[in-house]
């Protein structure tokens, strides 16, 4: 049998200490209603009506480490939350780049017309002074002479005995620039050959400078390849492949009210309207560079898609718009205002396309002499 120890003093009216062997209290109140406050945290109100035998009691407790707890879980509750959040605005701050970035790929099909490579002056090439001038002498040489014939040996290279080298260096400094100015002539030599060719309108010169300086090359990433051809010096004739269907995005993107990506199959007018000013961009963007490489006064651009038919269940590389640019009307235009598809309306061309269906299968123009 255990042994229990309790003790119980009044310290003040309606105040009393209770000391037990595991704990201490202190009371406070009368026989109505009393309050009692352990050593361990414990509360107890005790209230009752004298004389009846009916009364209430009530308890709680306020341990420290239940109040570290339920700050520790608060806290935790607000660093998760915050990471939502953050989770949420990195979400929001994505979807928006790749919104923008998809805006940025549908304006750059419709404006490749804008950008053009620099024109070619070949008169001016063609009247570039012979880099000797009167001399027979190149003028690095010249200069590389001049030095070593002025060239005076100091106290310095006296003292160390270094004159010689200095005088070897400055005779191979001599011979360098000899063989430099070989090659600036000989560089000459052919760019006046070439520009005199050219404003000759020789056709062999003509291709042979389209292969070198590949006017085009930076709008491969929009077609397969480009053939050129011509049997006139005023016009040339380019074909190329759009492959617009791996071009233009399969789906439409746009964002939501809550700053989410929604996909959506492009309505039909949408798709293929754009794919007409994409085409049409291109075709001027040929002609532009065309006119800016060559003295040409026409440029025909056929442009080719693969078309399927329902006649044979088969794809075919059919000619879907042919273009007849004259110089003077192209160089007229404002191409940073200009609807690419409304414009072929200042060429002859050959198009046929509908709204809900896109280019149909067209036959490419015949170019027309322009020898006057």
């Amino acid at each position: 049998m255990g042994f229990r120890y309790r003790k119980s003093f009044k310290i003040a009216p309606g105040v009393r200490v209770n000391v037990g062997s595991k704990s201490s209290s202190v009371s406070f109140g009368g026989k109505g209603m009393r309050y009692t406050v352990n050593s361990k945290g414990r509360r107890t109100t005790s209230v009752g009506i004298p004389g009846t035998g009916i009364s209430y009691v009530t308890s709680s407790s306020s341990s420290s480490k239940g109040y570290h707890r339920t700050t520790a879980y608060s806290q935790r509750q607000q660093l998760q939350q915050r990471q939502k959040e953050l989770a949420k605005l990195e979400e929001l701050k994505r979807n928006q780049l790749e919104f923008e970035l998809f805006q940025n790929q549908i304006e750059l099909l419709t404006s490749i017309h804008k950008e053009c490579d620099e024109p070619v002056d070949w008169q001016e090439i063609k009247n570039t002074p012979h880099p000797f001038g009167t001399e027979s002498v190149g003028p690095l040489e010249k200069v590389a002479t001049r030095r070593y014939i002025d060239y005076k040996p100091g106290f310095i290279d006296w003292l160390f005995k270094r004159e010689e080298k200095v005088k070897e260096k400055l005779q191979k400094a001599m011979l360098d620039a000899h063989e430099k100015d070989l090659k600036n002539l000989e560089e000459w030599k052919e760019l006046a050959a070439l520009s005199t060719n050219v404003l000759a309108g020789d056709i062999d010169t003509y291709f042979r400078v389209i292969q070198e300086m590949d006017p085009l090359g930076d709008l491969t990433e929009f077609g397969s390849g480009f053939e050129f051809s011509t049997d006139d010096p005023t016009y040339i004739e380019v074909e190329f492949d759009a492959h617009s269907e791996t071009m233009i995005p399969l789906k439409e993107k746009s964002l939501t009210q809550t700053g989410k990506i929604s996909l959506n199959e492009w309505t039909k007018t949408k798709y293929y309207d754009l794919q007409q000013d994409y085409i049409c961009s291109c075709a001027i963007r040929i002609a532009r560079d065309m006119f800016s490489l060559l003295p040409v006064k026409e440029v025909y651009v056929h442009a080719f898609e693969d078309l399927f038919s329902s006649q044979t269940g088969n794809t075919t590389r059919t000619c879907i718009l042919s273009v007849r640019f004259k110089r003077q009307v192209i160089e007229g235009l404002n191409m940073e205002r200009i609807d690419c598809s409304d414009s072929m309306a200042n060429f002859e061309h050959n198009m046929d396309f509908k709204k809900t269906k896109g280019f149909l299968a067209v036959q490419k123009l015949v170019p027309v002499s322009n020898n006057e």
